[in-house]
């Protein structure tokens, strides 16, 4: 019999940190070569840029509405165009002395988004919530009632006009969107005939040839002394065309629902009806919660589009804002720096929302 000698086993190395900051950086950063040449070459071009824009959009920057300043030597931002005309800017050309309502309409129609947007208020009386809200919102922005002043569609403009387009154009679209892409599916020829005319022609044009058809084809078609609100067909072009990608978007969901889900449905007696709200569209509508919000932004920043029909939102009423005045036309890129922040803080709000409703519509996936 042989003697068996001890020998100690070499120690291994400690395994790779898969938390933290230095995880993150490795894992993010400075993966590879190619990657980690990227992040310096970036880095570099932050640090020559950030201290020039810090120093010309806050050190050297004139705050106070006052042009002579601003045309100064040296100076760098002129911030004082948005205290001089932020409320031409945010209420368009809505009468000066009336801006009190325009405002009172906004922070009533993002309280409905809020709830909406929060779980606690996903009951029936939601719909009765928007249908009240929507009201006083009309009744604030038009007038002719209750004591107030009447004010023309045409006059409206800025962020209120820029939330009316967006929200009522998204909740009209959705449904519309959910009935196109079902009739694509359908095994009915005509059906899926016209609801393929229908996505292919809309989705084979720019909004902004929607919006001038709408404006200014659609009232030739209408009987002699018929006349529609120009933000009426504004909106109904906007809803129109962002139904037809939003269709394409749910319709990718349900070809993505196994086939056998639907023959069960089939064997245990459910309609069609029945099968569609109970198995199909729930899990079809949580696989492309990211696709629906991407067209919710997208729907959001194209009402910037309206101007072409004379209707001036956020961008709209900046340009009003300063070309009518010689003093402060040559700071765009200031006012155009805060609207840019105004739609950033609402998409990135979204975008930050759809990533939630995509976590609690997976919870049953996730281990």
């Amino acid at each position: 019999m042989t003697a068996q000698t001890f020998q100690v086993i070499p120690a291994r190395p400690a395994p790779v940190r898969t938390g933290g900051l230095t995880a993150w950086l490795r894992s993010n950063l400075f993966a590879d070569a190619r990657t980690s040449l990227a992040t310096v070459l970036m880095g570099a071009l932050l640090l020559w840029f950030l201290p020039q824009f810090m120093n010309w959009a806050l050190l050297t920057a004139a705050w106070r509405p006052d042009a002579q300043a601003c045309r100064a030597e040296g100076v760098g931002a002129c911030w004082g165009v948005i205290s001089e005309k932020y409320r031409f800017i945010i209420f368009g050309r809505y009468p000066f002395e009336q801006q009190w309502r325009p405002l009172l309409a906004t922070l009533l129609l993002l309280g409905l988004l809020v709830a909406s947007c929060t779980r606690a208020f996903w009951r029936p009386w939601l719909a009765l919530l928007w249908a009240g809200g929507l009201a006083a919102f009309f009744t604030l922005m038009l007038g002719g009632t209750l004591g107030l002043a009447a004010v023309e569609t045409d006059r409206w403009g800025g962020l209120p006009l820029t939330l009316l387009l967006a929200s009522l154009s998204i909740a009209m679209a959705f449904p519309l969107a959910l009935l196109v892409a079902l009739g694509r599916r359908s095994q009915l020829p005509a059906i899926r005939s016209l609801c393929t005319v229908y996505v292919e022609l809309v989705r084979g044009v720019p909004l902004v040839s929607v919006l001038f058809m709408a404006s200014f084809m659609f009232p030739l078609f209408m009987p002699q002394g018929t006349k529609i609100d120009v933000l009426i067909r504004v909106l109904v072009g906007i809803t129109l065309f962002a139904a037809a990608y939003m269709a394409e978007v749910i319709r990718g969901g349900l070809q993505a629902i196994p086939k056998g889900q639907v023959e069960a449905a089939a064997t245990l007696g459910l309609s069609y009806w029945q099968t569609q709200r109970k198995i199909v569209l729930p899990q079809a509508l949580a696989m492309v919660v990211p696709g629906l919000m991407n067209n919710f932004i997208a729907i959001f920043k194209d009402t910037s589009l309206v101007t072409i029909v004379s209707l001036y939102e956020l961008t709209g009423s900046l340009g009003l804002a300063l070309n009518s005045d010689a003093d402060w036309r040559p700071y765009k890129i200031e006012g155009y720096l805060f609207i840019a922040l105004i739609y950033f803080s609402f998409c990135f709000s979204m975008s930050r929302y759809s990533h939630w409703v995509e976590m609690q519509a997976n919870k049953g996936k996730q281990r």
